[in-house]
């Protein structure tokens, strides 16, 4: 056999592994794509009441625009800055939506710091209070009232669709 002969069957050889890691990478990223647009699928599927759970969190921002303060707005902001850029629209619409959704259970006229911070703690998972209680003792907020708060478990989306409107 040549030195050419040989340096092709070493060739296809490691193309034909390359091509075999490159469909399972592939395949792995579709995978995990096609998960994050069917969660995001069953969102958007209209529940018993004919709406969506997205369609209630923008029912529920669009509501209580005019209920935010700026000082408000900004503790909203500080608490949402550690997720991801990328997901934080999405995070922010979430946590806003369960915000306003209290805020109109207990007919306020406007969001307080109260409200704010027990919608984020509904609003969001376990993991994530580990951050807030840091953010709450900096500003030096009582975390006494939200004790039992942290301590719930959370409703399953399907089950905290709000009431008839």
């Amino acid at each position: 056999m040549t030195k050419i002969e040989r340096l092709v069957i070493d060739m296809t050889g490691g193309f034909a592994y390359f091509i075999v890691a490159w469909v399972f990478l592939l395949v792995g990223l579709m995978a995990i794509g096609g998960f994050f647009m069917f969660r995001k699928f069953l969102k958007r599927l209209p529940k018993e009441d004919g709406k969506s759970i997205l369609d209630w969190e923008e029912y529920y921002v669009k509501k209580t625009r005019h209920m935010w303060g700026k000082k408000e707005l900004t503790l909203l902001e500080e608490l949402v800055s550690p997720v991801p850029e990328l997901f934080r629209d999405i995070a922010r619409q979430k946590i806003a939506g369960k915000i306003g959704e209290i805020a109109l259970e207990k007919k306020r006229k406007k969001i307080t710091q109260d409200i704010l911070i027990e919608g984020y703690i509904i609003a969001t998972p376990k993991r994530d209070h580990k951050f807030l209680r840091k953010k709450l003792n900096e500003k030096q907020i009582d975390m006494e009232p939200y004790a039992e708060l942290f301590e719930l478990e959370k409703v399953p989306a399907n089950k905290s669709t709000p009431r008839s409107q």
